[in-house]
């Protein structure tokens, strides 16, 4: 999407928990709640800067309906399938960021809000690099992190990611509770998001300093 391509101003949105789109990063979604059936067939046939477009948000709590944070991310849908059992497999890629300006009155199965995306005007625009020290920390902490518990990977392919790519894959794979991805996302650049990431996985090690969670504004 280019960055002068307009956004739409009233949108659906998808409540979530612990799901994470970051700009340019990819959410697979297996869809089978009816009302989230029809948001995904609406947005696949409206027109104009809402066409494939769709809003993922996290939740703040349970509850009917459940109260929403007030950031989230619009994504574009790819690819689209449809099962032979009715459900709808997708995957967004993510556009820019938004803020809720404020909730339409329900007209439709699924909750649509007014954004505003005035916050988040670089997010469209190649991101920031990451120092080479904040990368070597990154990469540092990540071995220690996928020690940990257990796990390796392919080291070949993390060296070989540019800092966007590993940045938005690790803070979308890995297992922070809801308030720690909401952090993740609502950091305020690629730098920002690299040292929050790297801050939650040396917690996730018991290296935090204390038995506190790390301050997460």
């Amino acid at each position: 999407m280019s960055s002068a391509e307009p956004l739409p101003v009233a949108i659906p949105v998808f409540p979530l928990t612990g799901a994470l789109l970051l700009p340019r990063g990819m959410l697979p979604l297996n869809i089978f709640e009816p009302r989230y059936l029809a948001m995904v067939r609406d947005a696949m046939a409206a027109n104009g800067a809402a066409n494939r477009m769709i809003g993922i948000i996290q939740p703040r709590m349970n509850g009917e309906p459940p109260p929403l944070y007030d950031v989230g991310c619009i994504g574009r849908i790819g690819d689209y399938r449809e099962t032979d059992d009715g459900r709808i497999l997708i995957a967004l890629t993510g556009i820019t960021r938004f803020r809720i300006a404020a909730e339409l009155d329900r007209t439709t199965l699924y909750r649509q809000v007014m954004a505003d995306y005035h916050d988040f005007q670089d997010d469209r625009a190649d991101p920031d690099p990451l120092t080479a020290m904040a990368r070597a920390g990154l990469e540092e902490v990540l071995r220690a992190y996928l020690d940990a518990q257990g796990l390796s990977a392919d080291w070949e392919a993390v060296k070989s990611a540019d800092d966007e790519s590993l940045v938005t894959t690790l803070a979308s794979v890995c297992p922070f509770d809801p308030a720690e991805k909401q952090a993740l996302l609502e950091a305020e650049d690629l730098p920002e998001r690299a040292a929050t990431l790297t801050a939650l996985m040396t917690f996730a090690q018991g290296h935090g300093g204390g038995s506190d969670r790390p301050t997460l504004q």
